[in-house]
């Protein structure tokens, strides 16, 4: 695949690949976040699975997996970002593959046409989903790979962030603070690169994966938790941030909507 062909958000993300790890592999937020994901994964998942993974970036949470006897497919729409994932996934025998959220239907036509086996589980981190306008190619593409009964873990930006406006008017950007009411596509900015993002509703959401998918619950991800924008000031104060993830713990469910991110727990219908 040559860059030509890359969307402008795929562009982006390679743009930014080869700092993406030390850029934000050592902020605390983004870590507190990542470790809330995990640990829904890994009540969902069946113990050393075959896992795949949408938009999986530099490989962090698929290595995170299969480090622990998972068998995990990454995919990306970004060349490099797989290149550095495949590095650390391939000495635990998992693979990571180039392939853009909008094509994850033809991707799994090919991949049940090569007879390889079905997965027991699909996740998504970190919201690469919301560089994906139409969300029902994703839902096909998910139902042709899984296993009736297996649990698909997707996290998108939260439509509403108290934490974000709090931050981002903080900071002078009001234009920021409110940028997620807004329906339809929101620019973005990544390494000088523009691009588009949609902040899905959950009635979009769902119906988009209706037909093949039951939605059961939804986890907040970073409700007291602050997003990447107060970095690097939250990561200079670790105990205010043990206290947040404490409460993040015990509002995650009744205060899903508010989440920075919103982890949808889907399940595959038995068909």
């Amino acid at each position: 695949m040559t860059r030509s062909s890359l969307s402008p958000s795929a562009l982006a993300f390679d743009a930014i690949a080869p700092v993406f790890d030390s850029r934000f592999g050592t902020w605390k937020s983004v870590s507190a976040q990542r470790q809330a994901v995990r640990a829904a994964l890994l009540q969902q998942f069946p113990s050393k699975g075959r896992i795949l993974e949408v938009g999986g970036g530099t490989g962090e949470d698929a290595s995170f997996l299969a480090a622990i006897g998972f068998n995990v497919l990454l995919t990306d729409p970004s060349p490099s970002m797989v290149g550095i994932a495949r590095e650390k996934l391939v000495p635990f025998g998992s693979e990571a593959e180039v392939c853009a959220g909008e094509d994850l239907e033809n991707f799994a036509e090919r991949y049940c046409a090569s007879g390889q086996p079905l997965f027991n589980g699909a996740f998504s981190n970190f919201a690469p989903l919301n560089c994906v306008a139409d969300l029902g190619a994703v839902a096909r593409g998910l139902a042709r790979m899984l296993m009736p009964g297996a649990a698909a873990m997707l996290v998108l930006f939260g439509t509403c962030c108290p934490a974000e406006m709090i931050v981002e008017t903080l900071r002078g950007r009001p234009t920021q603070a409110f940028r997620r009411f807004k329906h339809g596509a929101a620019p973005a900015r990544l390494a000088k690169h523009e691009f588009e993002v949609v902040y899905h509703r959950r009635a979009q959401i769902v119906r988009s994966f209706s037909q093949w998918f039951v939605l059961e619950k939804r986890i907040g991800i970073g409700v007291t938790v602050p997003p990447s924008a107060a970095e690097p000031w939250i990561s200079q104060h670790p105990r205010l941030l043990t206290v947040m993830e404490r409460v993040d713990g015990v509002l995650s469910r009744p205060l899903a909507m508010l989440g920075d991110h919103v982890l949808y727990q889907f399940r595959r219908k038995q068909m």
